[in-house]
């Protein structure tokens, strides 16, 4: 009796249920169900279908490329499956590598894939990997050339190789990958990241525009002076609306911000894109974690320099009232900032209503607090000159203790 060959069963939920076979790009529709982008794209799009294909229940007039969810959960499972403890060596990697370079095949796609497991795989694989000579610098030209052939096939896991190779976005873990500077003082790298944000694919994919944002991040940091000096006012005006859209990758958004305000020229066109404004209602949506209120009222600081910058700030009904609320909130880091903010408001910006508004919210009770406090002795300085510059201004005011503020101007 013939002896029967091992067959490998491949799990039922892997399969598309169009093409039956192994899902590549797994994307999930309004009903629920998981399918292949490119069978699911083609039975809605080129078809003119309007139906759901397994529970014919009818799909959204609306449906687009950018309603097909990412299912990241199950895309992961498939890759383990396919590459189950795949051993790493320098043939390996050089092959998977020069994958990357065949234009428009499947096989940057499979190379994607395999180089995506072994990143996952474990510690050693990811060490490894960052060290490379040529991966890092291959992802970056492969997402590159993307955006010059008009498509994001495959964007999606080289960003996020590279967010997985730095470790992850964590400060503590965080890997320097083998990469030139030069390479990332390429403008047209800058404009990829940011297209990514832009991108129909990636509407509403938390994931894929945290993944950009830290590379955007690590450009700006590699890259320096030769980045944050040549920067555009599409990038301010984009990541203007990535404040106001939120999001996972806001942190690293910011932290890139921040980097770019000591170019009078970078400040110049955030105050253009409205940037003032939205990290006032950053803010006021729900203050984040310590480091981000900081860098929030750091970026506000500087671009307050200029008068368009206050004006801005004041044009938002709660522009001073959140600076003032995050006295003695935060951290010494953020009233050094706040003190400052209201340092540049009090001195070049002080008519009666923005006095008035100054009172109503606090300010001067906040400032009186700050002399109160364990503050820096500079910052308690900064405060007591704001309350001598404004005293008759606000001493009659019903608002203020009359002993509190003499006692801290005399």
């Amino acid at each position: 009796m013939a002896m029967m060959e091992n067959v490998v069963e491949v799990p039922e939920y892997f399969l598309c249920p169009i093409s039956l076979q192994i899902m590549k790009d797994p994307v999930t529709v309004a009903s629920g169900i998981t399918y292949d982008r490119l069978s699911i794209e083609q039975w809605l799009f080129t078809n003119r279908n309007t139906i759901c294909p397994v529970t014919k229940q009818p799909l959204p007039h609306h449906h687009s490329s950018s309603s097909l969810t990412p299912n990241h959960t199950l895309r992961r499972l498939i890759h383990a499956w396919l590459n189950p403890n795949t051993p790493l060596t320098k043939a390996t990697l050089t092959s998977l590598i020069q994958g990357l370079s065949v234009p428009e095949s499947e096989s940057q796609l499979q190379a994607l894939q395999k180089l995506e497991g072994l990143a996952r795989e474990s510690e050693e694989n990811r060490a490894y990997m960052a060290q490379d000579d040529d991966l890092a610098k291959k992802l970056i030209h492969f997402v590159v050339s993307l955006r010059r052939n008009s498509t994001a096939v495959g964007a999606e896991e080289a960003l996020r190789i590279l967010y997985i190779l730095r470790g992850g976005g964590s400060v503590t873990e965080a890997r320097v990958l083998k990469m030139d500077n030069a390479v990332y003082s390429d403008g047209e790298i800058i404009d990829t990241l940011m297209w990514v944000f832009e991108c129909d694919r990636f509407k509403g994919d938390d994931g894929v525009r945290s993944h950009a944002a830290h590379a955007l991040r690590a450009a700006v940091e590699k890259g320096g002076a030769g980045v944050l000096g040549r920067l555009k006012p599409e990038f301010f005006k984009t990541a203007a609306r990535g404040l106001r859209e939120g999001g996972a990758w806001r942190h690293a958004l910011l932290r890139v911000l921040l980097e770019a305000c000591p170019w009078g020229r970078n400040r110049a066109m955030m105050v253009e894109s409205g940037t003032v404004f939205d990290l006032v209602e950053v803010e006021l949506k729900g203050p984040g974690e310590k480091k981000a209120t900081e860098m929030v009222l750091g970026i506000i600081y500087h671009l307050c320099l200029s008068a368009e910058g206050r004006a801005q700030l004041l044009s938002h009904a709660a522009g001073i009232a959140v600076v003032t609320r995050r006295i003695l909130q935060v951290s010494a880091a953020a009233d050094d900032r706040a003190v400052l903010i209201l340092w540049q408001i009090a001195k070049y910006s002080a008519t009666e209503g923005v006095l008035q508004e100054m009172l109503r919210v606090g300010t001067v009770t906040n400032l009186c607090l700050v002399m109160l406090a364990d503050s820096a002795s500079y910052l308690k300085e900064k405060a007591r000159k704001i309350l001598r510059m404004h005293f008759d201004a606000w001493k009659d005011s019903p608002c203020i203790d009359t002993a509190t503020i003499t006692r801290y101007t005399s």
